[in-house]
């Protein structure tokens, strides 16, 4: 017996559940405990990171549970399963960062392989931490099904001597402990009161970061993504994210219908005026690129410059994820945004509604504290700002958000090193002067492999209260936890030629964040005649498995460091199988 309400011989689970050909299957259905009313209605994937890797993942089994209520009382069959994580905070500072960024396209293609072979109509991704957002969401699109998106949520913050903390400040506390600003005792305490709850990192961190454009983009409800992990009102936004799907399969919304060139501009709106992680101009391309839209990091950094920056978060501000939360959350945001004409209010979201619509029903107003008005706000310009020249043809981002005008342009000479271990052994021992441009290169996506994080040598400087007082500039990632000036994803990467892997130390670099600029002082001539002398990449130790593979198919950070040809070579459409 069917559902009216759906057409089953439009959707892929008839493929395992309809007809006498499929009794087999239904017999392996029966032995689960499903009623012939549920194998017949519509089937929804509840895909979840759960794992105890972290905290910020721990709570994500127990969210799926109001998920598949919702899905239930919207007159769906939910079914969970798992994939992967890596966490980054756990795997910062050594090799096991080689493997972040390879998660996030490890996860999409394990979602996308569950899904193809159970032939699920639907899904409802949660996730917690920083890769394994847009990993989901880029699962979402490339399959094209309806999809909705929910947030595990965020971490509260410590308290220490009557002040938040977060793990930042851990390590940050670190290279305060290296230069004997810190007791052993001191950092002890710090470590063990920093991280008091289940939840992601709870400032504007990448997975914040990825929340917020999960709202923006249309993917996750309305203020879903705001609320802490511990919070147990979260499960109203599962079940109510549950019920939303099965609205969206009734209606044959699918995720490209969400996921538009408007939608990637709104999501780039938030990101810019919360001075969100750079980690976004890589996440946002690959999201685009999974639809077949050209999106790449010139133009989500051409909104970053248009947009003001007006969100008082950290690393760059004062307050954490809970305190947005508190004042309204990402929807304030928006309609912040949409006062001076800055987001497509005609983007549909997963509510079926379109964002203006939602935005109505919104009554709180800026606070002035967390979120500024827009009329006032924190700088004139976003929180992350690209750079180009001739030291990065394929460009460069900068988060600057916290810093003065002045802080944003810095000329010196570069100080450079063939991989993260060597420059963070030479910072914790000082062994570099004011003035200098670290630079280390050979940690792109390939030539890496996996284009590392740097948050263990960028918080070691801060540490030592150096953050202002050198620039550094990798062809890998920063965390969005970084501050100070720090210049990532520079390309192409070393490892493809590019001119970062022609730098000799003493070379004068210029880094400008007001103009964009990134360029070293060298002529083309010299820049050619170091590549016709060039030894070639740096050969890695990886020869085998995940990271070799994933170092032969990874593109241009540029485009977002994506695996495969994307929706613009597809032929084969999941949901018309």
């Amino acid at each position: 017996m069917q559902n009216s309400r759906f057409d089953k011989s439009r959707l892929p689970s008839r493929h395992v559940t309809e007809g006498p050909e499929r009794a087999p299957h239904r017999s392996y259905f029966y032995a689960m405990g499903i009623s012939e009313e549920e194998i017949h209605q519509p089937w929804v994937g509840v895909a979840t990171c759960w794992n105890e890797a972290a905290p910020c993942n721990i709570a994500l089994n127990r969210q799926a549970q109001s998920v598949k209520m919702g899905v239930k009382k919207g007159g769906g069959t939910p079914r969970e399963f798992t994939t992967i994580t890596v966490t980054d905070g756990i795997a910062m500072g050594h090799e096991g960062m080689r493997s972040s960024l390879a998660s996030r396209d490890a996860i999409a293609d394990t979602v996308e392989l569950t899904m193809r072979g159970h032939c699920y109509d639907a899904i409802v991704g949660l996730a917690g931490c920083d890769k394994s957002l847009p990993g989901m969401m880029m699962a979402m699109v490339r399959l094209n099904v309806p999809s909705v998106f929910i947030y595990g949520g965020s971490i509260l913050p410590g308290k220490l001597n009557g002040r938040d903390v977060v793990v930042q400040d851990v390590f940050e506390a670190v290279g305060q402990h290296a230069a004997g600003k810190m007791t052993s005792a001191e950092l002890d305490i710090l470590e063990r009161i920093a991280c008091p709850s289940a939840g992601a990192c709870g400032g504007q961190y990448t997975a914040n970061t990825m929340a917020c454009v999960s709202e923006a983009i249309g993917l996750a409800l309305l203020n879903s993504s705001g609320a802490p992990a511990p919070y147990e009102s979260r499960d109203q936004y599962g079940d109510f994210s549950g019920q939303a799907v099965m609205r969206l399969i009734e209606k044959n919304i699918r995720a490209r219908d969400i996921v538009t060139r408007k939608s990637l501009e709104n999501a780039a709106r938030v990101v810019a005026c919360t001075g969100g992680s750079t980690n976004a101009g890589l996440h946002l391309p690959a999201i685009a690129h999974e639809a077949g839209i050209d999106f790449d990091l010139f133009d989500v950094c051409d909104i970053f410059r248009d947009t003001p920056y007006f969100v008082n978060l950290r690393p760059g501000g004062d307050y954490v994820a809970k305190d947005l939360h508190e004042v309204g959350g990402v929807p304030v945001v928006m309609k912040e945004l949409a006062k001076q004409g800055l987001l497509h209010l005609d983007c549909i979201t997963a509510s079926g509604r379109t964002l203006g619509e939602e935005l109505e029903t919104i009554t709180h107003e800026a606070d002035g504290r967390v979120i500024y008005p827009i009329e006032t706000p924190i700088t004139p310009t976003g929180g992350v700002v690209g750079l180009r020249g001739n030291l990065a043809p394929d460009g460069a981002i900068v988060k600057v958000a916290g810093m003065k005008p002045e802080e944003q342009i810095f000329t010196g000479p570069a100080l450079v090193f063939e991989c993260e271990e060597d420059a963070f052994e030479a910072v914790t021992h000082r062994q570099y002067s004011v003035g200098d441009v670290i630079v280390i290169r050979n940690e792109g996506p390939a030539g890496g492999p996996g284009m590392r994080e740097m948050l263990s040598t960028t918080a070691a400087l801060s540490g030592q209260g150096m953050g202002k007082k050198v620039a550094l500039i990798t062809d890998g990632r920063f965390s969005g936890a970084t501050r100070g000036f720090c210049v990532g994803h520079v390309g192409p990467e070393a490892a493809h030629g590019g001119p970062i892997a022609m730098l000799k130390t003493g070379d004068m670099i210029t880094i400008n964040a007001v103009t964009g600029e990134i360029s070293v002082d060298l002529t083309d001539e010299e820049l050619a005649a170091r590549k016709a002398d060039w030894a070639g990449p740096r050969q890695t130790e990886y020869e085998s498995g995940a990271l070799w593979k994933y170092a032969r198919l990874v593109g241009t950070a540029r485009l977002g460091a994506v695996t495969h040809p994307g929706a613009k070579a597809e032929r084969h459409v999941y949901m018309d199988q």
